[in-house]
């Protein structure tokens, strides 16, 4: 019940606090008055202070931090007492500072503020490296768009419809593309795409003058402005691997992948197809210039090695 209403508990404490605080050291200081006389006022009001910082507030927050579970269990039941003790009070308050706090409410975080808290929790060991860099990262997928992460038109493998499957044979085998775009007189006129593995499958089953055409399936086409985040719920809803990228318009600028959006959370991924080390150096500066063109800091995994 507590933990479904904190402000109430929250506000009875504060309460509290402030009438010992105050209540305290009024007649603390009057008794030290008529005892010490005006002479030693001055010295005991500064111990007195230096005591009430140190005591009642710098080490019960220090071990409410450090034995929060254990001191919450064995104050939760007085604590729920007391605030219902001091309800009429808390109430009335409530009341009177309540124009002062109606409108719209500042979020009690942010970003920034995430982040440094991975970063804390990392150099305490809370959570792994890994996963405080995927928390880092998951926050560049609304700072980046389809248009930093597609490849771009000028070398999208692409077939033309009319296309055979004898006259695509080698250009099939030799793509390192599971999915092709296909296309009609231009890559401004896309069609759709097929599957790699349905058009070998078409041509060792000895098909070679059937027409690309006819294993095309749709494709799914979004503008360049897309974020991220927004992109990776459309291949999600959808369950598709590959859209064709529009400018504003409605030329194809290239095309972005589940991949593509997925290396944003994860760092490069560089599958058995990119045997050779110029291909992994490639992947890895184009991510790095990507990131760094939104202001974005990448720490790549790869420099923890």
């Amino acid at each position: 019940a507590i933990r479904q209403k904190m402000n109430r508990p929250i506000a009875t404490v504060v309460i509290l606090n402030n009438i010992f605080n105050i209540v305290g050291s009024i007649v603390i200081g009057s008794m030290a008055a008529k005892v010490l006389g005006d002479a030693w006022l001055g010295l005991f009001s500064a111990i007195l202070t230096f005591l009430i910082i140190v005591c009642s507030e710098i080490i019960p927050k220090t071990l409410g931090e450090r034995y929060a579970e254990n001191l919450s269990l064995s104050v939760a039941i007085p604590l729920k007492f007391l605030t219902v003790l001091f309800t009429p009070l808390v109430w009335l308050m409530e009341k009177v500072t309540t124009p002062f706090t109606q409108g719209k409410k500042i979020p009690t975080t942010n970003e920034a503020e995430i982040r440094f808290l991975a970063t804390i929790g990392r150099q305490e060991g809370v959570i792994e490296d890994d996963e405080a860099e995927m928390i880092q990262r998951v926050f560049r997928l609304n700072d980046l768009t389809a248009a930093d992460l597609m490849t771009p038109r000028v070398i999208v493998t692409y077939l033309r419809g009319n296309s055979t499957l004898a006259e695509v044979k080698q250009e099939t085998i030799r793509s390192q593309h599971t999915r092709i775009i296909v296309i009609k007189d231009s890559l401004d006129q896309v069609m759709g795409l097929v599957l790699k593995d349905e058009l070998l499958t078409a041509m060792i089953e000895g098909a070679t003058n059937q027409k690309v055409v006819t294993l095309i399936r749709p494709v799914r086409f979004v503008p360049e402005t897309i974020r991220a985040d927004k992109l990776l719920r459309v291949f999600q809803s959808r369950r598709e691997h590959l859209m064709v990228v529009l400018d504003e318009y409605g030329g194809v600028s290239g095309v972005v992948t589940l991949e593509d959006v997925l290396e944003v959370l994860t760092g490069e991924i560089v599958d058995e197809t990119d045997t050779t080390i110029d291909l992994q150096q490639i992947a890895r500066k184009r991510r790095e210039r990507l990131l760094q063109a939104k202001g974005i800091e990448e720490n790549a995994s790869e420099s923890n090695n």
